[in-house]
């Protein structure tokens, strides 16, 4: 992978866990998410 490319999709990945993190844990549910499925999850932008 480029270095170029990693930086973008490391952007990503802490992009959405911050954007996920800021949801309350009632928001998280209605989603059908848990905190722990976060960086789960933005692991799969990260890739």
């Amino acid at each position: 992978m480029n270095p170029i490319r990693l930086a973008k999709s490391w952007i990503n990945y802490r992009r959405t866990v911050a954007e996920l993190g800021g949801l309350s844990n009632h928001a998280l549910s209605d989603i059908g998410i848990t905190r722990y499925d976060i960086r789960n999850i933005a692991a799969r932008s990260f890739r």
